[in-house]
């Protein structure tokens, strides 16, 4: 039987030579060829089991003492499977800069692909492909003598459970490079997100005789019309918040005056979310009630000489991460291709992303 390496499949190193052989035997950290053997691990939010184990027995395998850390599930997910946060540090040493990103994915799960110039899936970009990027510049880093760890959290796409579990356990690092999609640029600043659930309720009755009920979808509609016309805040180096009304349900049938509804609202913020949730709960005044369910704050980041920069529109698990040291937010990939059925990743930019990674922490470390 031939030796197997990581051009090779997850699945078909594990049904040809057990989970964890591949481990043993690998040499050369090709990222592309990992970020492969990822992807092939589905791992939803909620199901980061399998990928936390894989990339834990990895890691090992390559040399570096390994943490698995339990992420809890919550009621909402309904399942019981384990999930997990990966730390991994050289023996015996206090790392003085962290990589981190995260193991969980949106859904559906999508199948990995490649072409010449390519790779597609889900979570090549976003960001299992960010995991091989870190970890290859990590072992290079490692082994010319740099004090780096790895942290590798769930959950980040739901509520940041995992980065909220790995700040209460924080292991001494000076920096944190938090991996994400900027195109391997440097974000000046990540917006926050305030997450808002609308109810209104009303009632029942025929919808011949709407003057005898009164309808909840009536009101959530005219509560989300004035949201949707609010003046949200600017700032002039980042830009305007933004809301988007991503789900409404309600009512019993079409012939049926609704006696409830309800909207989930995501407001990306650039500022404290103050002025905002005074701004929600005047427009929706007498029509709905207002929920505030998440909320993650608006941060700025430092640049690095030399680095092109960008401004994250997006959230991430920085503003949990407040333990583990100076963020800074970089990574291989299009956030505007994360989260779509057209999930992709240019080879080259994740071979530049891992030689960006070592340029950064010699620049932070010297």
């Amino acid at each position: 039987m031939t030796s197997p390496t990581l051009s090779v499949s997850y699945s078909e190193c594990q049904e040809a030579h057990g989970e964890c052989a591949i481990l043993a035997v690998m040499k050369a950290l090709d990222p592309i060829a990992f970020t492969r053997s990822l992807v092939e691990i589905e791992s939803t939010t909620y199901s980061e089991g399998a990928v936390g184990d894989f990339l834990a027995a990895f890691l090992e395998g390559r040399g570096w003492a390994v943490e698995k850390t339990s992420v809890p599930q919550p009621a909402e997910s309904k399942l019981t499977g384990p999930r997990w946060n990966v730390y991994a540090a050289k023996p015996g040493v206090t790392p003085v800069l962290v990589f981190s990103t995260h193991m969980d994915t949106v859904p559906p799960y999508i199948s990995f692909s490649e072409d010449d110039e390519n790779i597609y899936g889900r979570g090549v970009c976003d960001a299992k492909g960010i995991i091989a990027a870190q970890v290859a510049a990590a072992e290079q880093l490692r082994d010319a003598g740099y004090k780096v760890g790895l942290l590798f959290v769930s959950g980040e796409e739901r509520d940041s459970a995992g980065a909220k579990v790995a700040n209460e356990n924080p292991k001494g690092s000076r920096y944190l490079i938090n991996g994400e999609p900027t195109d391997n640029r440097l974000a000046l600043a990540s917006k926050g997100a305030l997450r808002v659930t609308l109810r209104a309720t009303g009632k029942m009755g025929h919808s011949a005789y709407p003057e005898l009920g009164e309808s909840a979808v009536h009101k959530l509609v005219e509560a989300a019309n004035r949201l949707l016309v609010l003046e949200l805040p600017s700032i002039e180096d980042v830009g305007p918040s933004t809301l988007n009304i991503g789900q409404i349900a309600g009512g019993r049938a079409p012939n049926v005056i609704a006696d409830q509804a309800e909207a989930q609202i995501l407001i990306r913020l650039v500022g404290d979310s103050s002025p905002i949730r005074a701004a929600v709960e005047k427009a929706v005044a007498g029509l709905a009630s207002a929920e505030y369910t998440l909320e993650i704050p608006f941060v700025r980041l430092r640049a690095v000489e030399g680095l092109p920069t960008m401004i994250a529109k997006f959230t991430t698990d920085i503003p949990w991460l407040s333990n583990w040291g100076e963020p800074l937010l970089l990574g291989p990939g299009s956030i505007h291709v994360a989260h779509t059925p057209h999930e992709k990743l240019a080879k080259k930019e994740l071979l530049e992303a891992v030689e960006l990674y070592v340029e950064v922490v010699k620049q932070l470390l010297a």
